[in-house]
């Protein structure tokens, strides 16, 4: 399994595409400067009222599948 940590700080408009449809993936850039690309139905949980903010952690499987993604502060 592979871990990465990213930061995310959208807006609530900015987060509007991720439920219209019209964004299917986002693409972030981690700690260690790697860009992972993430599915935006596993970002929508976390989208409150103020946006999408906080730092997360992404674990990844051996064919890079999500096993988890959680936010840690």
């Amino acid at each position: 399994m592979k871990t990465f940590f990213f930061n995310l700080r959208l807006s609530y408009e900015e987060c509007r595409p991720l439920y219209l449809g019209t964004v299917q993936n986002l693409i972030v850039r981690t700690d260690t400067g790697e860009r992972v690309q993430l599915p935006v139905v596993n970002l929508r949980p976390f989208v409150e009222m103020q946006g999408l903010k906080g730092r997360f952690r992404l674990i990844v499987n051996e064919y890079n599948k999500i096993h988890s993604l959680e936010r840690v502060s």
